[in-house]
């Protein structure tokens, strides 16, 4: 009697490839320099989804990403998301910024503001077209998202390529990570201000409301308990304020982001934290990546979604480009330092796509604006060691000054 396939086997099946594919493609093929293994995980997500393996191979796809097992893959990346922005949000050092706060703020405002600037303008030409604006998207929330997603810097993976760099605990490194979490805290705000609800606003103000009270508990809380006890208790109050945020309206990764901006990074053992964010990458990313890869459409045409992404990715790479370069001017940096600044904020992967997503799940965007920004978020993330490796090694000098 033939065995009818159970959808556990297939889950285990589309977990086989999703683990196996990038890691193969990324040690065989030897990218590490221009893709780093997230990189790549990201794009064998977008190959696997309906768009490529979808469209070229549509009955192993249909046999394989069967609903049941895409709702299970889908659990799997909310979770693993919320604990990365959650990261995220701990790693955040404010107390760095404030203490270099002329410095800090003029570089970051203009890092954030000009890429924005030039990414609303793109965004103000793809409304001329249709297809891009999401079904429940006002004109207003379209030009601030794509904006904004083209001046997003991935915080984590910023992390883990100035690691690969050896420059993280150096002065330069620890400089760039004032600018990026002062960026980041603004994008989030921007994020949570696209997706106010004003038929919802009396629960999102009670949302927020409970939060403000819930934190000052939370933070005496956490100073009170062992360090081996707020592990837990940080997993706890992440699912809360989660919740507590999709509730409201604001979405459950804006809620993970809220949770983690709270706590305060020497609450945790630094090895520990980074140990945390390598094995989250490592255990259940890839399967957001895959999930991401599955919302990827090119209904509109190959050909059309990739020039969006080329324009997106020329507005993000010039603005954020020409940010640091009048920075630099300003506070008069060294010769050839602005431009490394630039280049490593270019780092968009991952936080980008989780911002997208959030546009996405709000209809907001279309799969083909996710789409595009998706692209986008790749190509700047490659460009990023290719363009950073040769300018360091003309520049020693930033090697030896120690944090």
């Amino acid at each position: 009697m033939p065995h009818a396939i159970t959808t556990t086997e297939l889950f285990l099946i589309a977990m086989t490839i999703i683990m196996a594919l990038p890691y193969l493609v990324w040690r065989l093929g030897r990218t590490d320099y221009w893709a780093p293994l997230v990189v790549v995980q990201i794009i064998t997500g977008i190959v696997l989804g309906p768009g490529v393996l979808g469209k070229w191979f549509p009955e192993y796809y249909q046999f394989i990403f069967t609903k049941d097992v895409v709702q299970s893959l889908n659990g799997i990346a909310w979770w693993a998301v919320m604990i990365f922005v959650c990261i995220a949000g701990i790693e955040l050092d404010l107390k760095k910024a404030w203490a270099n706060r002329r410095e800090s703020g003029i570089t970051a405002g203009l890092a954030l503001g000009m890429p924005l600037l030039f990414g609303a303008l793109a965004a103000v030409g793809l409304l001329q077209f249709s297809g891009w604006i999401g079904a429940s998207g006002e004109a207003w929330q379209f030009v601030a998202g794509v904006g904004m997603s083209c001046a997003v810097t991935a915080l984590p993976i910023l992390i883990l390529l100035m690691e690969k760099l050896e420059i993280l605990r150096t002065q330069l490194g620890q400089r760039i990570l004032r600018y990026a979490s002062l960026d980041d805290i603004a994008i989030w705000g921007v994020l949570a201000i696209v997706l106010m609800d004003w038929e919802r606003i009396g629960r999102q103000g009670a949302f927020l409301a409970g939060y403000a009270i819930a934190c000052v508990l939370f933070r005496k809380l956490m100073r009170a308990i062992p360090e081996r006890d707020r592990w837990y208790v940080a997993l706890i109050w992440l699912c809360i304020v989660a919740f507590g945020a999709d509730w409201a309206g604001l979405h459950f990764m804006v809620g993970a982001f809220l949770a983690g901006v709270v706590m305060d990074s020497d609450w945790f053992d630094e090895e520990k934290m980074d140990l945390l964010r390598h094995h989250v990458l490592l255990v259940v990313m890839p399967v957001f990546f895959l999930s991401t890869g599955l919302r990827t459409n090119w209904a509109m045409g190959g050909a059309v979604v990739f020039v969006a992404a080329g324009i997106l990715l020329l507005a993000s790479v010039s603005g954020k480009l020409a940010g640091l370069h009048l920075a630099g001017r300003v506070l008069r940096w060294p010769k050839g330092e602005a431009s490394i600044i630039g280049w490593l904020l270019q780092t968009k992967a991952l936080i980008m796509i989780i911002f997208a997503n959030v546009l996405l799940d709000k209809h907001i965007i279309t799969s083909e604006t996710f789409t595009a920004l998706l692209l986008m978020a790749v190509a700047s993330t490659m460009l990023t060691i290719p363009m950073v490796s040769p300018k360091l090694r003309r520049m020693p000098g930033l090697f030896k000054r120690e944090a």
